[in-house]
């Protein structure tokens, strides 16, 4: 992702909006070619430093009219992103300049063109520093100072597919480094939703659910300045979620950010019709090894009439929703969701156990990590302890005594109160 540094963003303060810097294809065709000579730059550039490549990037920017140096220094940085570079994790530098600077030491002071008073010839002293050393005076220059970054060398580019793909990065870049001192984030979904709480639960960002509409909902994300502790953090969670919300469909988001020492709060506004376009691939299915060992061992059919699916059901009681990891429905009619509680900090421990007794009268089974089940207050019923993985036959003898759970809970929720996602 971006810094702050090489944000570009501008504010319109008659309307309380601010605006990330945004290429476009009317605006910025020519960006197009200019992209593909950066990428080729790069993958021809395998050896070179990233202070030549950052060079050869503003190279070709240069003849650009009205090209900020911060958004030069972006591409850039979003250049080295999709880069690996070799880097001094030994100390191999250090310990190469003590070595090569204690020779010199010795013949100092080095001239060029040696003369009565100054008789150490700088060319002599390398090519003896050089032969004790075992290694070409070039190969000794290019470890020198292989721990500073500037003097790090391209080592592949994986890169991106392809011009057009890297100004998409930039357009993201900018919307997300504008969310970095968020105070709120809210989002409007119609669909995908339940790839939206996902995220958010990948994200660990703090948010609550609530109704507004038919199959209509209002997701509320606190931001990092209204977090106490670990803002940074928070914060580049919040601009790492962008990307995956982006990737969804029929949502419209509304970040409030404060601006200046005054604190003006203006409004970054966008949604999945501005066009922007997600480097994310597709989320995996499956938030755990140990949710696709159980859905890989169960099947695609049915076992003893019982069907399984994945997170299909949003329950919701009152002002709180929970989406289960998994929902058993037998041919009967009768339903059972299924909680899988892996391995986590007592706090989320509390928390999810918590949810869990808000919702006792939902037919929710939980299981239960073997390392975690100490940790974990007491449930509304027992649940299933795995070490590894969970065992199919207990799975389905819990399924089984499940009559006098309750089949068909009521799921109403006020229209518009706030409701907290478990």
């Amino acid at each position: 992702m971006l810094t702050r540094d090489h944000a570009i963003l501008e504010y319109d303060f008659a309307m309380a909006r601010v605006f990330p810097d945004r290429l476009t294809r009317n605006a910025h065709r020519q960006y197009v070619d200019h992209a593909e000579r950066m990428l080729a730059l790069y993958r021809d550039g395998v050896g070179k430093t990233r202070r030549e490549l950052h060079r050869g990037v503003a190279d070709i920017m240069s003849a650009e009219q009205d090209c900020p140096a911060r958004r030069v220094a972006a591409f850039a940085k979003l250049l080295d992103d999709a880069s690996d570079y070799a880097k001094d994790s030994r100390g191999e530098a250090a310990a190469l300049r003590r070595e090569v600077f204690h020779r010199a030491a010795r013949r100092h002071p080095l001239v060029r063109q040696p003369d009565r008073l100054f008789e150490a010839s700088e060319s002599e002293v390398k090519a003896e520093i050089a032969a004790a050393l075992g290694r070409s005076w070039e190969d000794i220059e290019q470890g020198l100072f292989a721990d500073v970054i500037d003097f790090h060398r391209l080592l592949r580019f994986p890169g991106y597919s392809d011009g057009a793909a890297l100004l998409a990065r930039y357009n993201v870049a900018q919307a997300q480094a504008a969310l970095y001192g968020a105070v709120s984030l809210n989002v409007v979904a119609t669909r995908d939703l339940k790839t939206i709480l996902r995220y958010a639960k990948l994200a660990r960002l703090l948010h609550s659910i609530s109704r507004i509409a038919d199959n209509r909902w209002l997701l509320r994300f606190d931001g990092p300045a209204s977090v106490l502790r670990e803002t940074q953090r928070y914060g580049v969670n919040l601009a790492k979620f962008l990307p995956a919300l982006i990737a969804c469909q029929d949502w419209e988001m509304v970040a409030v950010v404060p601006k200046g020492p005054s604190g003006t709060r203006l409004r970054l506004m966008l949604s999945s019709r501005d066009g922007l376009r997600s480097h994310l691939p597709p989320l995996d299915e499956f938030d755990s090894s140990v949710e696709q060992a159980l859905a890989e061992k169960w099947g695609d059919g049915p076992r003893e009439g019982w069907h399984l699916t994945r997170e299909s059901e949003l329950l919701f009681v009152n002002q709180h929703v929970f989406l289960p990891d998994f929902t058993f429905t037998h041919d009967d009619g009768r339903r059972v969701h299924l909680e899988i509680v892996g391995f986590w900090t007592p706090e989320y421990l509390a928390a999810k156990a918590e949810t869990l007794r808000r919702f006792a009268a939902e037919p929710i089974l939980v299981a239960v990590a073997a390392s975690s089940a100490s940790g974990l207050p007491e449930l509304p019923r027992p649940p299933i302890v795995y070490k590894t993985r969970i065992k199919v036959p207990e799975l389905l003898e819990r399924l089984r005594s499940t009559d006098h759970l309750v089949d068909h809970a009521t799921r109403t929720n006020e229209v518009g109160a706030p409701a907290d996602i478990g």
